[in-house]
Protein backbone atom coordinates (compact mmCIF):
# COMPACT_ATOMS: atom_id res chain seq x y z
CA UNK A 1 0.00 0.00 0.00
CA UNK A 2 1.09 3.68 -0.88
CA UNK A 3 1.32 5.86 2.23
CA UNK A 4 -0.04 9.67 2.24
CA UNK A 5 2.17 12.11 3.50
CA UNK A 6 0.89 15.47 4.36
CA UNK A 7 3.00 18.07 5.51
CA UNK A 8 1.10 20.18 8.51
CA UNK A 9 3.67 22.14 10.06
CA UNK A 10 6.92 23.17 9.44
CA UNK A 11 8.96 19.99 10.15
CA UNK A 12 6.26 17.85 10.73
CA UNK A 13 4.22 15.08 8.60
CA UNK A 14 1.22 13.09 9.22
CA UNK A 15 1.28 10.28 7.24
CA UNK A 16 -2.08 8.08 6.61
CA UNK A 17 -1.53 4.44 5.86
CA UNK A 18 -4.33 1.76 5.93
CA UNK A 19 -7.04 3.02 8.38
CA UNK A 20 -4.37 4.07 10.92
CA UNK A 21 -1.83 7.45 10.59
CA UNK A 22 1.78 8.02 11.72
CA UNK A 23 4.09 11.31 12.36
CA UNK A 24 7.20 11.93 11.10
CA UNK A 25 9.37 14.96 12.97
CA UNK A 26 12.00 16.02 10.83
CA UNK A 27 15.22 18.44 11.74
CA UNK A 28 17.84 18.33 9.38
CA UNK A 29 18.47 15.01 8.03
CA UNK A 30 17.30 13.56 11.63
CA UNK A 31 14.19 12.21 11.96
CA UNK A 32 11.87 11.01 14.80
CA UNK A 33 8.79 8.54 14.19
CA UNK A 34 5.49 8.64 16.14
CA UNK A 35 4.33 5.39 15.76
CA UNK A 36 4.68 2.71 12.77
CA UNK A 37 1.27 2.05 11.66
CA UNK A 38 0.07 -1.90 11.02
CA UNK A 39 2.81 -4.99 10.28
CA UNK A 40 1.32 -4.24 6.88
CA UNK A 41 1.85 -0.98 6.57
CA UNK A 42 5.47 -1.75 6.23
CA UNK A 43 5.97 -0.67 2.75
CA UNK A 44 3.96 2.52 2.99
CA UNK A 45 5.97 3.50 6.15
CA UNK A 46 8.95 2.85 4.47
CA UNK A 47 7.84 4.69 1.87
CA UNK A 48 6.70 7.85 3.66
CA UNK A 49 10.34 8.41 5.13
CA UNK A 50 11.98 8.65 1.87
CA UNK A 51 8.86 11.07 0.68
CA UNK A 52 10.12 13.23 3.80
CA UNK A 53 13.73 13.08 2.25
CA UNK A 54 14.52 10.66 5.03
CA UNK A 55 14.97 6.91 5.51
CA UNK A 56 15.08 4.61 8.08
CA UNK A 57 18.59 5.07 9.35
CA UNK A 58 17.40 8.57 10.06
CA UNK A 59 15.20 7.56 12.36
CA UNK A 60 16.87 8.67 15.75
CA UNK A 61 14.23 7.00 17.70
CA UNK A 62 10.19 5.66 17.85
CA UNK A 63 7.82 6.59 19.94
CA UNK A 64 4.89 4.85 20.49
CA UNK A 65 1.86 6.37 22.10
CA UNK A 66 0.80 2.45 22.77
CA UNK A 67 1.36 -1.09 21.99
CA UNK A 68 -1.88 -2.03 19.86
CA UNK A 69 -0.57 -3.62 16.52
CA UNK A 70 -1.34 -0.91 14.11
CA UNK A 71 0.43 1.65 16.05
CA UNK A 72 3.48 -1.19 17.06
CA UNK A 73 3.70 -2.68 13.81
CA UNK A 74 7.15 -2.00 12.40
CA UNK A 75 8.95 -0.84 15.57
CA UNK A 76 10.78 -4.28 16.47
CA UNK A 77 11.67 -4.18 12.49
CA UNK A 78 13.60 -0.86 12.70
CA UNK A 79 15.04 -1.94 16.43
CA UNK A 80 16.77 -4.74 14.92
CA UNK A 81 17.43 -3.73 11.35
CA UNK A 82 18.81 -0.44 12.06
CA UNK A 83 19.43 -0.10 15.84
CA UNK A 84 16.90 2.38 16.37
CA UNK A 85 15.78 2.93 20.02
CA UNK A 86 11.63 2.34 20.81
CA UNK A 87 10.39 4.58 23.67
CA UNK A 88 7.04 4.12 25.78
CA UNK A 89 5.50 5.23 28.86
CA UNK A 90 7.04 3.08 31.62
CA UNK A 91 3.81 1.37 32.20
CA UNK A 92 3.67 0.52 28.73
CA UNK A 93 6.83 -1.10 27.88
CA UNK A 94 5.88 -4.49 29.36
CA UNK A 95 2.81 -4.26 27.44
CA UNK A 96 5.28 -3.61 24.39
CA UNK A 97 7.13 -6.71 25.08
CA UNK A 98 3.64 -8.93 25.45
CA UNK A 99 3.89 -9.66 28.63
CA UNK A 100 0.39 -8.75 28.51
CA UNK A 101 -2.52 -7.76 25.70
CA UNK A 102 -4.50 -4.77 26.77
CA UNK A 103 -6.44 -4.88 23.53
CA UNK A 104 -10.29 -5.80 21.98
CA UNK A 105 -10.39 -9.43 21.93
CA UNK A 106 -11.97 -12.18 19.31
CA UNK A 107 -14.96 -12.14 21.58
CA UNK A 108 -15.32 -8.35 21.41
CA UNK A 109 -15.02 -7.70 17.79
CA UNK A 110 -18.22 -10.40 17.48
CA UNK A 111 -20.07 -8.79 19.98
CA UNK A 112 -20.06 -5.76 18.44
CA UNK A 113 -20.11 -7.19 14.68
CA UNK A 114 -23.90 -5.29 14.32
CA UNK A 115 -21.96 -2.48 14.32
CA UNK A 116 -22.23 -0.97 10.68
CA UNK A 117 -18.38 -1.12 9.33
CA UNK A 118 -17.01 -3.81 11.95
CA UNK A 119 -16.88 -6.61 9.90
CA UNK A 120 -14.88 -4.95 6.73
CA UNK A 121 -13.13 -3.53 9.39
CA UNK A 122 -11.97 -6.86 11.26
CA UNK A 123 -11.34 -8.28 7.89
CA UNK A 124 -8.86 -5.36 7.29
CA UNK A 125 -7.00 -5.69 10.03
CA UNK A 126 -6.64 -9.67 10.35
CA UNK A 127 -4.91 -8.87 6.59
CA UNK A 128 -2.93 -5.80 7.92
CA UNK A 129 -1.29 -8.37 10.43
CA UNK A 130 -3.54 -6.62 13.30
CA UNK A 131 -3.93 -9.78 15.03
CA UNK A 132 -0.31 -11.15 14.91
CA UNK A 133 2.09 -11.94 17.82
CA UNK A 134 4.37 -8.89 17.24
CA UNK A 135 6.20 -7.87 20.10
CA UNK A 136 9.18 -5.31 21.00
CA UNK A 137 11.73 -7.55 22.69
CA UNK A 138 13.66 -4.56 23.84
CA UNK A 139 11.62 -1.89 24.55
CA UNK A 140 12.88 1.18 26.56
CA UNK A 141 11.02 3.76 28.44
CA UNK A 142 11.77 7.51 28.02
CA UNK A 143 15.53 8.07 28.71
CA UNK A 144 14.36 11.58 30.71
CA UNK A 145 11.26 13.66 32.03
CA UNK A 146 10.29 16.68 30.01
CA UNK A 147 10.82 17.46 26.70
CA UNK A 148 13.00 14.64 24.68
CA UNK A 149 16.29 15.41 22.93
CA UNK A 150 14.83 14.37 19.46
CA UNK A 151 14.20 15.90 16.50
CA UNK A 152 10.50 17.36 17.42
CA UNK A 153 11.59 17.81 21.20
CA UNK A 154 8.25 15.54 21.93
CA UNK A 155 7.23 16.18 25.13
CA UNK A 156 5.29 12.55 26.32
CA UNK A 157 2.14 13.35 28.60
CA UNK A 158 0.53 9.92 30.24
CA UNK A 159 -2.92 9.77 29.20
CA UNK A 160 -4.12 6.31 30.41
CA UNK A 161 -7.19 4.68 29.60
CA UNK A 162 -7.08 2.92 25.93
CA UNK A 163 -4.36 1.30 27.46
CA UNK A 164 -2.27 1.75 31.01
CA UNK A 165 0.76 3.63 29.32
CA UNK A 166 -1.04 5.50 26.83
CA UNK A 167 0.61 8.57 26.07
CA UNK A 168 0.10 11.56 23.67
CA UNK A 169 3.20 13.65 22.33
CA UNK A 170 3.21 17.67 22.91
CA UNK A 171 4.97 20.22 20.67
CA UNK A 172 4.73 23.37 23.20
CA UNK A 173 6.63 25.32 19.99
CA UNK A 174 4.47 23.98 17.31
CA UNK A 175 1.23 23.97 19.13
CA UNK A 176 0.72 20.45 17.85
CA UNK A 177 -0.28 17.34 19.94
CA UNK A 178 0.13 13.79 18.55
CA UNK A 179 -2.62 12.13 20.20
CA UNK A 180 -2.85 8.74 19.57
CA UNK A 181 -6.09 6.75 20.19
CA UNK A 182 -6.77 8.56 23.41
CA UNK A 183 -8.06 11.08 20.79
CA UNK A 184 -9.17 10.76 17.37
CA UNK A 185 -11.01 12.61 14.47
CA UNK A 186 -12.57 9.68 13.19
CA UNK A 187 -12.31 5.73 12.34
CA UNK A 188 -13.17 3.22 10.44
CA UNK A 189 -16.28 2.36 12.14
CA UNK A 190 -17.68 5.49 13.65
CA UNK A 191 -20.10 7.53 11.49
CA UNK A 192 -18.92 10.58 13.48
CA UNK A 193 -16.92 12.91 11.79
CA UNK A 194 -14.50 15.38 14.46
CA UNK A 195 -12.78 15.09 17.52
CA UNK A 196 -14.42 12.06 19.70
CA UNK A 197 -13.20 9.01 21.72
CA UNK A 198 -13.59 5.56 19.58
CA UNK A 199 -16.33 3.34 20.48
CA UNK A 200 -16.01 1.64 24.16
CA UNK A 201 -14.84 -2.00 23.27
CA UNK A 202 -11.34 -0.49 22.26
CA UNK A 203 -10.55 0.63 25.26
CA UNK A 204 -9.22 -0.95 28.34
CA UNK A 205 -10.60 1.43 30.84
CA UNK A 206 -13.27 3.60 28.81
CA UNK A 207 -14.11 5.93 32.08
CA UNK A 208 -9.60 6.75 32.04
CA UNK A 209 -9.59 7.59 28.60
CA UNK A 210 -12.86 10.28 29.32
CA UNK A 211 -10.32 11.61 32.00
CA UNK A 212 -7.62 11.85 30.31
CA UNK A 213 -9.56 14.36 27.67
CA UNK A 214 -8.79 17.02 30.51
CA UNK A 215 -5.36 15.91 30.16
CA UNK A 216 -5.04 16.53 26.75
CA UNK A 217 -7.56 19.89 26.76
CA UNK A 218 -4.74 21.56 28.91
CA UNK A 219 -2.17 21.63 26.40
CA UNK A 220 -1.68 23.97 24.67
CA UNK A 221 -2.03 23.51 21.04
CA UNK A 222 -4.33 24.43 17.67
CA UNK A 223 -3.33 21.44 16.03
CA UNK A 224 -4.48 17.72 16.60
CA UNK A 225 -2.52 14.61 14.98
CA UNK A 226 -4.76 11.73 15.54
CA UNK A 227 -4.04 8.01 15.54
CA UNK A 228 -7.03 7.75 13.46
CA UNK A 229 -9.02 10.16 11.54
CA UNK A 230 -8.15 13.54 9.26
CA UNK A 231 -5.28 16.33 11.22
CA UNK A 232 -7.95 18.53 13.18
CA UNK A 233 -7.25 22.32 12.95
CA UNK A 234 -8.38 24.24 15.95
CA UNK A 235 -7.93 24.57 19.84
CA UNK A 236 -7.08 21.06 21.47
CA UNK A 237 -8.91 22.02 24.20
CA UNK A 238 -12.46 22.86 22.37
CA UNK A 239 -11.53 19.02 20.50
CA UNK A 240 -11.32 17.86 23.95
CA UNK A 241 -14.08 19.26 25.09
CA UNK A 242 -16.23 18.18 21.98
CA UNK A 243 -15.25 14.24 22.66
CA UNK A 244 -15.42 14.86 26.36
CA UNK A 245 -19.29 15.57 25.45
CA UNK A 246 -19.98 13.30 22.61
CA UNK A 247 -18.94 10.12 24.75
CA UNK A 248 -21.54 11.79 27.67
Amino acid sequence: MRAEVLQVADGTFLVHGNHVNWVILKDGDALTLVDTGYPGDRPGLLESLTQVGGSPEAVAAVLITHAHNDHLGSAEYLRVAHGTPVYLHPAEVPHARRDFLQQATVKDVVRNAWRPGVLPWAAHVIKAGGIDHNPVTAPAPFPADGPLDLPGRPVPVHTPGHTDGHCVYHLPEAGIVVSGDALVSGHAISRIKGPQILPGFFHHDRAGVVASLELIGALDGDLLLPGHGPAHRGPVRAAAELARDRAS
